[in-house]
């Protein structure tokens, strides 16, 4: 350790820009772990904010909830148990009316029997009241840092009926947009069908066989997640992004580390000569390289937090830090490997040939 800081001190510049660039790809890789975790949380936040562990789907709609269609004839006799809740889903546009600025935006209305368990007890509020009216609605509290306000009245698509929003709820996006909770009966009038088919469909709070609706595709909370639109694409893509970063970063300080050390070949060889074991001086390259990706970890992670507390709400990115620490572990152990490319090279040292030389 004692040499590996000396050669650091002796040439801070060299080392001082590496660190530089370990620094920024870790910390290009802890943001791109943020949007990963961020875009994902986006397009499963309302699912996970009702506790979903199993899903129903009519067979025909390959695992969508907005392309499913649930009819009467498809649900058995009797009503629904308390872990179980009809569920509307239609992408719309959202209008605010009657302010000088219009304001529109892309949303998923969320249709739901009030007296079912998920409009009773998963939709937490941050500002505002439940829905009690026919045509109040509940709304994602993005909508509100995008200007709308309890009591705005709103249109959805091009249908003249005007709706209420009376609350602002937490966790309410979906495909990666904000949902606007309202009845079944108003789901039914924007989907366009008439009265037998009742829901897109079926959720419930805890595991289910496949046998309670056996006319229903079942679908795990784990699989109904992965068919979302564009999920497991989006995941993978990110994914990879992050891979290919930390095989730069190994090769990174691989390169700098052998050019540092094929320029002082011969001061170690004047160490072997004067009898110093090969082990002191591959201890002190790899703890050069672990000095060297510490830094540059440690100093991602505080521009990460820097840029967390910078950035707008608007932007889709979420800190999971037991996971950066984790990726900032495997990049020092990465770093570790990458030095192992100058330590053969020590081991190799003939100290005659290398003076000579």
């Amino acid at each position: 350790m004692f040499l590996a800081l000396k050669k650091i001190k002796h040439a801070k510049f060299r080392y001082a820009l590496i660190t530089l660039m370990i620094m920024m790809i870790s910390y290009l890789v802890f943001i791109l772990m943020g949007m990963m975790l961020g875009l994902a949380d986006e397009n499963k936040a309302a699912i996970n904010s009702w506790g979903t562990q199993t899903v129903f789907l009519n067979k025909n709609a390959n695992g969508s909830l907005s392309a499913s269609m649930v009819t009467k004839d498809q649900l058995p006799a009797g009503d629904l148990n308390n872990h179980e809740a009809l569920v509307g889903q239609v992408p719309v546009v959202v209008t605010r009316v009657g302010h000088h600025h219009q304001l529109k935006e892309n949303a998923q209305v969320i249709g739901l029997d009030r007296q079912q368990f998920i409009a009773k007890d998963k939709i937490k509020l941050v500002a505002g009241h439940q829905a009690k009216g026919a045509y109040q609605v509940v709304v994602d509290e993005d909508l509100q840092a995008k200007g709308y306000r309890i009591g705005d009245r709103v249109r959805l698509n091009s249908s003249q009926q005007k709706y209420q929003i009376v609350g602002f709820a937490k966790d309410a996006k979906l495909n990666v947009a904000p949902v606007i909770y309202t009845t079944l009966a108003n789901w039914q009038q924007l989907k366009g069908v008439n009265d037998q088919v009742i829901a897109s469909g079926v959720i419930t709070d805890r595991p289910e066989s496949a046998k309670s609706f056996d006319q229903l595709s079942h679908y795990s909370a784990k699989n109904f997640i992965q068919k979302l639109p564009g999920y497991t694409a989006q995941n993978n893509t990110f994914t990879f992004m992050i891979a290919f970063l930390m095989v730069i970063s190994l090769v990174i300080i691989a390169v700098f580390l052998y050019i540092l050390t094929m320029q002082k070949m011969s001061n170690y060889a004047v160490l072997r000569a004067q009898g110093i074991p090969a082990r002191h001086l591959v201890n002190a390259t790899l703890a050069q390289a672990a000095i060297l990706m510490l830094a540059g970890v440690i100093g991602g992670v505080i521009f990460t937090w820097i840029t967390q507390l910078l950035l707008p709400t608007t932007v889709p990115i979420m800190m999971n830090w037991p996971v950066i620490a984790g990726i900032g572990l495997i990049l020092v152990v990465l770093g570790m490997l990458g030095a192992l490319l100058p330590v053969r090279m020590i081991l190799k040292i003939d100290p005659v040939r290398a003076l000579n030389n």
